[in-house]
């Protein structure tokens, strides 16, 4: 589904990503972990193409960096969901309204529209907030409602850029729980983070950002309650 193939990027000379390959396979659950400012934001960007390789190639679905025309990116994003740490929600829309925004700009007609908000919201434990604005909510059920706006379009891949960095411990597990939820529903998730505690909580891929290049790890998991 997601492959990085020799992927390079450098900004201001300074080479962020060097050689990068890997794998999100369909259904997959697979985490992108380094230390803050290793460039695990500047290698999400590449998936839903903010950024293009300056050698290499990202493969997605049936698309591909190296050919992608510029009128089909809006296709290539349509099959991806972001969640982002810091919510991105507009403030002056409420909840219900912030997930139909997302579906709006798509040209989803109004009746699949109001289906599949109701779903997100009801999938994401939020239905009873559907007409609250952001700053009305905690940290975490803005979260929840960032969830929501990125499964609305029922995508293929959920992308996840630290979702968990702004919130407590308990409630990070609680979005993590959600993620795993939603990939059982079918959707592959890659989920980045520092917080290497926050990944012993599953099983799945891990793949470590560092000086630039992407390895696979293995880390001793929590033991069963």
């Amino acid at each position: 589904m997601l492959e990085f193939v020799n992927v390079s990027f450098a900004y201001d000379d300074h080479e962020i990503l060097r050689d990068v390959s890997f794998s999100v396979a369909p259904g997959d659950f697979a985490f992108l972990i380094g230390r803050s400012g290793c460039g695990k934001s500047t290698l999400l960007q590449h998936i839903y193409m903010n950024q293009r390789p300056h050698a290499g190639e990202v493969r997605f679905d049936n698309y591909s960096s190296a050919t992608v025309k510029r009128g089909e990116i809006a296709k290539w994003r349509r099959k991806i969901g972001v969640v982002f740490q810091d919510f991105r929600l507009l403030k002056d829309r409420d909840i219900y309204d912030n997930i139909a925004f997302a579906l709006e700009v798509t040209k989803t007609p109004a009746r699949e529209i109001k289906r599949r908000v109701n779903e997100a919201l009801i999938e994401v434990g939020l239905n009873h907030r559907r007409s609250s604005y952001p700053d009305e909510l905690s940290g975490g059920e803005q979260q929840r409602a960032g969830v929501a706006r990125a499964i609305a379009n029922e995508p293929a891949l959920v992308v996840a850029d630290e979702p968990t960095g702004n919130l407590d411990p308990n409630t990070s597990l609680e979005i993590l729980s959600l993620f795993k939820r939603i990939n059982k529903k079918g959707a592959a998730v890659l989920f980045a983070t520092h917080n290497y505690d926050l990944i012993k909580h599953v099983d799945a891929r891990i793949y470590k950002l560092e000086d630039g290049k992407a390895s696979s790890v293995r880390i001793k998991k929590k033991p069963r309650a």
